[in-house]
């Protein structure tokens, strides 16, 4: 089954010439099925890409999914038009009676900040203690994953010396686990970060299981599974360009930036970048959306209780 979103979304245009599975609202409602009910909780300045990079890999899996995007009320976004959020997101107000199968909560471009100088903190901490009860499964990604581990787990992030930057190889640790169930050895993994998590902090949790780990780019993939939570570092979702943007933009603006890890053929910024994380992308959110799937509550009142 595909994935469900507007018709009008601009993600809906560039995954139909992908040729990725789409459903409009209206087929959707003709079959009788229950779609996976995900949130994204879209914390990105610029939320087009975010949208369409995460709808491509949750519509790579044979069941129906129906995407609501979410904002929070305290924080109006300066890179994306009022247009565009009014026609295609809700806020976590409009929704907190509700109940999902699972929501994501992103990155966003506030890691060096302390979590309470963030001016929608206090919301975000509102929101996470909401899902505990409304939502069956959290992913939550990079500086989202950084701010529930410190929320439900007091788990401290660290500045980093220098930008860990590239797409850098992973170690499998657990490939039994069912996020990890398709995956190498070792794989490719796009990393952008100015923090990072220690091992040893993870350790001190029982509940938590490292999943993925680089030797230069330290942790990347953690497991509550007793609260069906999981803590992505870094970003499998990626299109092929999106490191590149970020180090045009900081060559352009002057800022200290090394040449992203492992990314360009034979490490050339001039050479155009290769998709070495595709299918693992797939994998892994596929493997969250089969898992949510299979342990979620098909009466999603029961969620919670």
């Amino acid at each position: 089954m595909p994935i469900k979103i507007p018709d009008n979304l601009p993600a809906f245009k560039t995954l139909s010439e992908e040729g990725v599975s789409l459903i409009g609202t209206e087929d959707a409602r003709r079959q009788d099925i229950r779609p996976i009910k995900i949130a994204i909780l879209n914390l990105m300045p610029e939320k087009i890409p975010t949208e369409t990079q995460l709808a491509r890999v949750l519509g790579s899996t044979p069941l129906q999914v129906d995407l609501t995007l979410l904002q929070t009320s305290s924080y109006t976004p300066k890179n994306t038009s009022v247009e565009h959020m009014k026609a295609f997101y809700r806020s976590w107000e409009d929704v907190k009676t509700e109940k999902f199968d699972g929501l994501i909560i992103t990155g966003a471009p506030v890691e060096t900040l302390e979590f309470d100088e963030v001016l929608y903190w206090q919301e975000l901490v509102s929101i996470m203690d909401w899902s505990t009860t409304n939502v069956f499964s959290n992913f939550n990604i990079c500086w989202g994953a950084q701010a529930a581990l410190y929320h439900f787990h007091s788990i401290p992030k660290y500045d980093l010396e220098g930008k860990a930057f590239g797409a850098i190889w992973h170690k499998n640790l657990a490939p039994s686990h069912p996020l990890m169930r398709g995956f190498d050895d070792e794989f490719k993994v796009p990393v952008s970060r100015h923090t990072e998590n220690l091992r040893e902090d993870i350790e001190k949790v029982s509940a938590l299981e490292i999943l993925a780990e680089s030797d230069d780019a330290g942790l990347c993939l953690i497991s509550e599974l007793s609260k069906h939570r999981f803590y992505m570092f870094n970003h499998l979702e990626y299109d092929v360009g999106t490191l590149k943007k970020e180090y045009d933009r900081d060559v352009v603006a002057n800022k200290p930036i090394d040449v992203p890890k492992d990314y360009y053929p034979s490490n050339d910024p001039s050479l155009a970048p290769v998709n070495s994380w595709r299918s693992h992308g797939h994998m892994l959110y596929g493997n969250w959306v089969n898992y949510v799937y299979q342990n979620t509550p098909y009466d999603l009142s029961l969620i919670g209780r």
